[in-house]
């Protein structure tokens, strides 16, 4: 099946609003001159000459005349908003029975078919040589830091820190950049921010936080490097990881006879490919724990959790939900600490009651493991929602 399906308007992801409004119109003109009705697999009679199929057609020749199966313009017809519904007005029993029609009719309409100039491409552009090994960048890098760090004190050892993190940082850019997460698509700044703010509060949050509740801080704090560690070697299963889902889905667009099919079948796989990750995830986290003997960062997991889920759905084109979720996660952190503070003004000491509470309680783990897990939660919900239909796979994506 063709990966490079091309639709006439543009993509609205997630929202039926994304259909063009003369279409719209047509099914309005259908529903007045023709009714609702459900196919039961027959081309049905017309009414007083109304074709609205082939008006429909019409309107979405281009992608009619590059579909080499029903399944590619039932994905189309998706990614423009037409839900089962909207086919039963053009009196079909759902999306892939419509698109069926579409697709058989298209050959017999010879003198209204356009040829395109050249023929479309069937190859999907494919993962840069080498992918693999780029993923393991990151672990590397903050491998080889982690060691300078342990081998060095003073100026020096704040050097090495400094060129450690610049290193990680190239390294992760390296492997985002030419592996299965690459992304196309516009990330605004403040989803960049956010990221960074979270990765900033994985490294000192939880040493600031248990600093402030005791009283401090009353100088600084060392860095979690165990949660740095096991982060940055989490980078090479997530990449491995999202590679298998891209590959599995597109594996399933031509073997599938329905959009409900393709999503049953898709969103198990998602489900099973994300705990995967969380699995390799947590063993790496205790493993990092073990080295610098302290218990495993489950704040980074669920911040992993969270990273993971908002690179995935920006590389499909989904930029709204990730901004969110990660500002949700970012703005629940910073509000923790805040409190502490501010309960030490008079009279506010009811502002930081909870979370001392909390923390001596649970330590200050808890802080983001209930951040970035809720954010994370939200953000499996929305893409097994979002990445389960054929439109999300079927421009070849990521």
């Amino acid at each position: 099946m063709s990966e490079q399906l091309k639709v006439d308007a543009p993509r609205a992801p997630g929202s039926p609003g994304g259909w063009d409004a003369r279409s719209q119109e047509l099914v309005a003109d259908v529903g007045a001159s023709a009714g609702a009705g459900v196919s039961t697999g027959t081309k049905p009679a017309r009414r007083g000459g109304v074709d609205p199929v082939k008006a429909l057609m019409h309107r979405h020749r281009e992608l009619c005349e590059r579909a080499v199966d029903p399944l590619e313009i039932a994905a189309g017809l998706e990614a423009h908003g037409v839900t089962d519904r909207t086919a039963a007005r053009f009196r079909h029993r759902d999306v892939f029975a419509l698109a069926e029609e579409m697709y058989a009719r298209v050959p017999r309409d010879e003198d209204e078919r356009v040829a395109p100039e050249a023929p479309p491409s069937r190859d999907v552009p494919e993962v840069p040589a080498g992918w693999a090994l780029f993923a393991l960048l990151p672990g590397t890098a903050c491998g080889l830091a982690a060691v300078g760090l342990e081998l060095t004190e003073g100026r020096a050892r704040l050097g090495v820190g400094l060129g450690g993190a610049l290193a990680v940082a190239v390294a992760l850019r390296v492997a985002l950049r030419y592996g299965p997460l690459r992304s196309a698509h516009h990330v605004v700044p403040a989803t960049r921010a956010w990221v960074c703010f979270l990765v900033a509060y994985a490294l000192f949050g939880d040493g600031l936080l248990r600093a402030a509740v005791s009283g401090g801080p009353a100088g600084p704090w060392a860095p979690s490097t165990a949660a740095a560690l096991g982060l940055c070697l989490a980078a090479a299963p997530a990449l491995w990881c999202v590679r298998l889902f891209s590959v599995g889905a597109r594996g399933r667009l031509p073997l599938s006879r329905g959009l409900a099919e393709f999503t049953a079948s898709v969103r198990p796989l998602l489900l099973g490919v994300i705990a995967l990750y969380l699995g390799a995830l947590w063993i790496l986290l205790v493993g990092a724990g073990a080295v610098y003997d302290v218990p495993a960062p489950a704040g980074a997991g669920a911040l992993g959790a969270l990273l993971l889920l908002s690179r995935l759905l920006t590389s499909y084109g989904f930029t709204r939900a990730p901004l969110l979720m990660l500002g949700a996660a970012g703005a629940a952190e910073a509000g923790a600490l805040a409190s502490v503070f501010a309960g030490r003004l008079p009279g506010c000491a009811w502002l930081a009651a909870p979370v001392e509470g909390a923390v001596r309680a649970w330590g200050p783990g808890l802080v983001p493991v209930v951040a970035c897990g809720a954010a994370a939660g939200v953000l499996l919900l929305h893409s097994s929602r979002v990445l389960s239909r054929a439109s999300a796979h079927a421009d070849g994506a990521p």
